[in-house]
């Protein structure tokens, strides 16, 4: 599901409308379709016991939608918000010169990702490699006009972290 709502919604023959939802009908019909059959109890499932809560069920229960983390174009229609003092950025140390030297980009995603707590950020980091957790000050980002938003799932997301925001952890 992360695959079809992310990032190839044309995988399981699907098109996202602009705020990334598309019919949880036509999603089980599509993953069925690419020989992934689910039902719908089961997706309801994967929704509610999904750690990271990846997924957004509509309020009227006819749609879903990934919380965050496209790398396909979508306006997830979130207001700005103001983030907590400081925020979190797991990465692999590998990327450290980089980031130091032209800051954390959200690479072939939408936005960046920021967390609240350092073992999400550690997560994080560790899945390409030896993790390192760093600091974002948020307080001082906002306070300069860059914007945040938090997504459904508690992910804080940016457009770009300048490196003079980052320390460690």
């Amino acid at each position: 599901m992360s695959l079809v709502l992310r990032h190839s919604p044309e995988v399981a023959g699907l098109t996202l409308d602009a705020g990334g939802w598309v019919s949880i009908q036509d999603l089980l019909r599509g993953l069925k379709k690419a020989g992934h059959t689910q039902s719908l109890e089961g997706l309801h499932r994967i929704v509610a016991e999904s750690d990271k809560q990846r997924f957004t069920i509509s309020e009227d229960g006819l749609r879903i939608r990934a919380a965050q983390g496209h790398s396909v174009p979508v306006d997830l229609q979130l207001a700005p918000s103001v983030p907590p003092d400081i925020l979190y950025h797991g990465t692999a140390s590998a990327t450290l010169d980089a980031i130091f030297a032209s800051g954390i980009k959200p690479q072939t995603r939408q936005h960046v990702h920021l967390s609240t707590n350092v073992d999400t950020a550690t997560q994080v980091g560790g899945r390409h490699g030896k993790p390192t957790v760093l600091t974002v000050n948020s307080k001082l980002m906002h306070e300069d006009g860059v914007v945040f938003w938090m997504a459904d799932n508690g992910v804080w997301l940016t457009d770009f972290v300048d490196p003079k925001y980052l320390g460690f952890a």
